[in-house]
């Protein structure tokens, strides 16, 4: 899927957001290399601990169906916000886990793209090897 059809289809997935709270929309998608994708958005809750971010909601979903992060090919992540929004702490761990170190992160907004990943967004990753 080419990355500007995809950023779009990211941003038609903000719009199923709940975010009464922050007001803060945002969608994403874990596409996956059969062309399978699996749409998030982020759903708060009045006990904040109990919102779920955009892109756990993505990647859960295709691990939920079979997928592996094996089988993922990228994450796409958008916001409506003045600058380009960036996981948090909690989805950069899981993220660490769950997605190949060198799956592209794209990161946009209305006016800018970014692509990264999870070895630039959380250096020095707290991982599976660290509990042996």
């Amino acid at each position: 899927m080419k990355q500007e059809k995809l950023i779009k289809l990211v941003f038609k997935a903000a719009e199923n957001a709940y975010c009464q709270y922050s007001n803060y929309q945002v969608g994403a998608c874990c596409l996956c290399k059969d062309g399978s994708y699996f749409l998030g958005a982020n759903i708060e809750n009045a006990s904040y601990g109990a919102t779920i971010c955009a892109e756990r909601n993505a990647v859960f979903a295709a691990y939920s169906n079979g997928y592996r992060k094996k089988d993922i090919e990228a994450l796409c992540i958008v916001t409506y916000g003045k600058r380009i929004g960036s996981p948090c702490g909690i989805c950069r761990q899981v993220l660490a886990e769950l997605i190949n170190q060198d799956t592209p992160i794209i990161l946009a907004n209305k006016e800018e793209v970014l692509i990264t990943n999870i070895s630039k967004l959380l250096p020095m990753q707290f991982s599976k090897e660290d509990l042996d």
